[in-house]
């Protein structure tokens, strides 16, 4: 920033300006008397002209855009409201106020070494730029071969997305249905809104990493709520489908017999001419899919859908694993992402931003409970038992799993206070989960005992819902919201089988220690394992070998996919450097 300069010209001093009245009488020293006059206009002139040079500089500073740099800024606290709370003022939240610094890392990295585009207005997505203030460097760098097929997409995106000329067209022929139109250089992936939050946002991210391999323009069903909860991704053009898209009155309707269905189409069908007639095919892909629907991870039938310019796709499943087993995709997803277990982790920071009354929840509860601590400890509690709990044996899993791993320290039940040492460490852990018993039960044993250690240790809970709610827009930014503060954590504690757990995990680039599922109402020995990779679970994957037509192992196939610590049947991406097959 430029220093503030003196003008060319340095205001008269007042012993010059008052010479010449030097014979003024006496008592004229406390009147109005030109001397006064004049130099009280010297005053003021040199008050504007101090005025104005700040505000020069001010102005020269923003089009510098030194305010544009990710300074790891603090954003303003407000006092703090309830998460349920609709509606938040944008102005509780958007003022800068101080850097913020983790473990005396500076963040300056905005663009997340290139992964996003700078097209965007700060403001109108406020979690875009700041989020890297609130995280510690990532230790995982993005492809320069990733980066720039981004910046392709978002080309694409912008030529062929919404209300387009390419679109309009391709729309107008889906509507009259008529057959493909063979001169549109434009061929798109709709994505069908279904399932919970957790499975959305992993199975949005599989759609996009197939539209980026396939050509196509994703195209997002806004549902209930995905235009609440995340900001748009691509720069001057919208991922939204369109309110009067021709076909989305038929969405829910699509099913495994619909005559659209891929694989429907591939059982009944001796060739590929039904499918190079259709206007659009329906891809099933949900976790009841059939072995059918499971071609669609065969290179020679995956080659039917190339001339459709229309897909419509509906899954619950975090299906990029497979992915990586087609020779198809081979080449292209290595380049894209030399380490293996960095998928997620990179298009989760790419495509999926909280809005701003979202991001004001995380950034408020943040700095009220989080910010001060010395390290924070995430613990994400799913229960699959549709009793009330809390279970005494969850609670046992949990404590069993931080202190076996040094998460969290042992309490002193035999003492009633530790001397301080001054320099006491603290912990703050941040529990989520649909119940407020674990959380009750762990702060009061580290309130009501203090630690071997002499740490400080917190305990705190954004909410607790009793059980899931699926259609309620409050109940998914509360969800969405947890996610993103787990993923802000240090270290993270999930549960089997839950995606929620593995958004958190990959968006913080953590490896978590993953409690086993519980059987027959018993803590397992031992709690819980750390998990091979920061990759999300492949919950329900084919197990087909497409040359042969027979059943295979398909996580004995490659070295870096194998199957998933908490699902022993599911498929996750590992860096075989680190994981070799036992």
């Amino acid at each position: 920033m430029r220093r503030l300069n003196k003008n060319s010209g340095d205001p008269p001093r007042y012993s010059d300006l008052g010479d010449n009245d030097g014979s003024r009488d006496q008592q004229t020293r406390f009147g109005l008397t030109p001397l006064k006059l004049m130099g009280g206009l010297v005053v003021c002139l040199m008050l504007l002209s101090v005025l104005f040079s700040i505000s020069v500089i001010f102005k020269d500073s923003n089009l510098n855009g030194i305010w544009a740099v990710a300074d790891a800024r603090v954003l303003d606290t407000v006092p703090t409201r309830d998460l349920g709370e609709e509606d938040v003022p944008l102005e509780s939240f958007v003022q800068p106020k101080k850097k913020l610094h983790f473990s005396g890392l500076e963040h300056d990295d905005k663009l997340l070494g290139g992964l996003l585009s700078n097209q965007f207005d700060d403001e109108s997505c406020l979690s875009r730029y700041q989020a890297a203030s609130y995280r510690k460097d990532s230790p995982y760098k993005p492809s320069s071969y990733l980066i720039s097929r981004l910046r392709r997409y978002e080309a694409l995106h912008k030529r062929c997305g919404p209300y387009t000329e390419s679109y309009n067209r391709t729309v107008a022929n889906l509507r009259s249905g008529g057959k493909p139109d063979e001169a549109s250089d434009c061929n798109y992936l709709v994505w069908v809104s279904f399932s919970g939050l957790g499975n959305r946002i992993l199975t949005l991210s599989s759609a996009f990493l197939y539209a980026l391999l396939t050509d196509r323009v994703l195209l997002v069903d806004r549902g209930v709520d995905m235009a609440d909860l995340f900001c748009e991704p691509f720069p001057e053009a919208s991922w939204l489908l369109p309110l009067d898209f021709p076909i989305t009155d038929r969405f829910k309707s699509l099913n495994q017999e619909s005559p659209e269905c891929f694989g429907n189409m591939v059982k009944l069908s001796s060739n590929s001419s039904t499918l190079l007639s259709s206007s659009y095919v329906y891809l099933h892909l949900v976790h009841d899919y059939n072995d059918h629907d499971k071609l669609f991870f065969c290179d020679q039938d995956q080659s039917f859908l190339q001339k459709v310019p229309w897909v419509i796709m509906k899954s619950d499943n975090y299906f990029i694993p497979s992915l990586f087993l087609m020779p198809t995709f081979e080449q292209e997803l290595h380049s894209l992402f030399p380490e293996k277990e960095t998928v997620f982790h990179f298009l989760g920071r790419y495509l999926f931003f909280p809005t701003n009354p979202i991001w004001g929840l995380i950034t408020r509860y943040y700095q009220a409970y989080l910010a001060q601590a010395d390290e924070r400890i995430g613990v994400q509690v799913r229960v699959f038992d549709t009793r009330p709990g809390p279970f005494e044996y969850v609670l046992d899993q949990i404590l069993a799993c931080s202190l076996d791993n040094d998460l969290l320290p042992e309490i002193n039940p035999n003492k009633s206070f530790v001397a301080s040492s001054g320099n006491q460490k603290s912990k703050a852990v941040l529990l989520t989960s649909l119940s407020s018993g674990y959380f009750e039960k762990i702060r009061d044993m580290y309130w009501e005992h203090p630690t071997v250690t002499g740490e400080v240790i917190e305990v705190f809970q954004p909410s607790h819902e009793g059980y899931q709610q699926t259609e309620k827009k409050m109940h998914h930014r509360k969800a969405w919201a947890e996610m993103y503060l787990l993923s802000l954590t240090d270290k993270l504690i999930t549960s089997s089988w839950s995606t929620f757990g593995y958004v958190a995990q990959s968006l913080g680039g953590l490896k978590p220690w993953i409690l086993y599922k519980p059987e027959n109402e018993t803590t397992p020995n031992p709690a819980c394992t750390r998990a091979m990779s920061i990759e999300p679970c492949f919950h329900a994957p084919p197990f087909f070998d497409c040359k042969k037509r027979t059943g295979i192992d398909t996580g004995e196939v490659v070295p870096h996919v194998r199957h998933c610590e908490d699902m022993a049947w599911g498929l996750k991406l590992v860096d075989p450097a680190i994981n070799s097959i036992a």
